[in-house]
């Protein structure tokens, strides 16, 4: 299943998880709107197809430091195809897309007062 010319490790094709990649929103927002967002996303997933519980496990890693996200994934055994978690599947191939504002901050964040 993996790419050509990539070995999987012992067990899994799944990749460790990295801290994302410094990225800009479109406009300028503000920590209060970044959790909207972030919450109109969460309440929306279930239309995205996959299952509840994988949803659940990635808002948990969302929202976790790196080390214990790890341990989430895995222990949910959801596939991460991208190390930043922009990309997961489950086991059963369901395939589960995060988009970067549930994930990080953004660079053009306004720090409010």
């Amino acid at each position: 299943m993996g790419c050509a010319g990539s070995t999987p490790t012992s067990d899994d094709t799944s990749k460790k998880l990295k801290k994302p990649k410094p990225w800009k929103h479109t406009q300028a927002i503000t920590p209060a709107q970044l959790k909207q967002m972030r919450e109109e996303f969460w309440d929306t997933t279930p239309h995205y197809g996959g299952q509840k519980e994988i949803w659940d496990a990635l808002r948990a890693a969302a929202e976790a430091e790196l080390s214990l996200a790890q341990t989430i994934v895995d222990s949910a055994g959801i596939i991460v195809s991208n190390a930043d978690m922009t990309l997961c599947y489950d086991e059963r191939g369901a395939k589960y897309e995060l988009p970067k504002y549930v994930l990080s901050e953004p660079s053009n964040l306004i720090k409010e007062a």
